[in-house]
């Protein structure tokens, strides 16, 4: 299993659609909300996603073409 931590910030019309759900759901990749900070318009959280490693990476592709912001993170510390 690879693991990679990653930090996604919302755009405002994101916020209520389940895309980490989704991603898990779709992409078979398991994620662990590390921390979060989401309000009505606007929204960020570091997780950690588990899989294989090409899954993540689909998964990531198709997140930030949903125009979400994907960053890197070190523990719950952003890189970057």
């Amino acid at each position: 299993m690879f693991k990679q931590r990653v930090m996604f910030t919302f755009p405002s019309e994101l916020i209520k659609e389940p895309v980490i759900w989704t991603l898990g759901r779709d992409f078979n990749v398991i994620t662990n909300i590390r921390r979060a900070d989401v309000t009505e318009n606007k929204g960020w959280v570091v997780l950690e996603l588990e899989g294989r490693e090409e899954d993540i990476q689909r998964s990531l592709a198709w997140v930030a073409g949903k125009g979400v912001k994907v960053d890197a993170a070190i523990g719950d510390v952003v890189e970057g």
